[in-house]
């Protein structure tokens, strides 16, 4: 835990964190695919399992000592198992299968977690946890996405006003959003490659509960525009 951080941030971005994971079961259960719907609870008991390992290895200061360790630690046990999870599930049959059942509208809704997510960065700011950069003060514009997101979900797929281009330039445009944020998290968490904001550097990732963040929420936001993008250029193509 951060010393002296207030405690309202902290429940705020648990709530972020969970709302997360329940707006992508939400997704999974409005599928037009009957196994997708039926795979809903026990994905759901999975994404739990991982919430609490990840709370148990950051609350044992697994993540948060020895940051000089290459490579830093909360990318060997939180972040690249998810990479690995992403990849696995778009090279398989079975996990091409289960992204093309995803509705694209509830994809685009869960994007509206970003909102939160952006408010607490800038209260950790405030209480000198990240660097100014990650914030929307500095170079992190994240938060458009997640304000954009309802009008394209209502706009684009409930009133059919927006065509699948415009989707998908959307969907291109809050990717390139959130791989800035993550190249600039990374680089300024303490560890052998941080490259800049020595003098406040991103300590929060590597503190309860703000390891869900890279860990979680971003790789579950990530894999929803690679479904998108994936979903969109075969409907153009086809």
């Amino acid at each position: 835990m951060i010393n002296n951080l207030p405690t309202y941030i902290s429940l705020t971005f648990g709530l972020t964190t969970v709302a997360t994971l329940l707006f992508f079961i939400w997704t999974m259960r409005n599928s037009n695919s009957e196994q997708t719907r039926k795979n809903a609870n026990p994905i759901f008991i999975g994404l739990t399992m991982w919430l609490i390992i990840q709370a148990v290895l950051t609350l044992q200061n697994i993540y948060n000592t020895d940051t000089n360790s290459f490579p830093p630690k909360i990318m060997l046990w939180g972040i690249f198992p998810t990479i690995f999870t992403i990849i696995l599930l778009f090279v398989t049959s079975i996990g091409r299968n289960f992204i093309d059942s995803l509705p694209l509208k509830n994809l685009a809704f869960l994007n509206i977690v970003r909102i939160p997510v952006e408010i607490v960065l800038f209260w950790l700011f405030l209480n000198k946890a990240i660097p100014e950069l990650m914030t929307f003060e500095g170079r992190n514009f994240d938060i458009i996405a997640g304000i954009t997101a309802p009008i394209i979900a209502y706009f684009g797929f409930t009133k059919t006003k927006l065509n699948r281009q415009t989707i998908l330039i959307w969907n291109f445009i809050c990717l390139g959003l959130l791989i800035n944020i993550i190249v600039n998290a990374l680089f300024a968490a303490p560890s052998p490659i941080q490259k800049f904001a020595f003098d406040q550097p991103n300590i929060a990732i590597l503190h309860f509960p703000f390891s869900w963040l890279p860990t979680f929420i971003v790789p579950i936001v990530l894999f929803g525009h690679l479904t998108s993008i994936r979903q969109l250029l075969k409907h153009t193509t086809n």
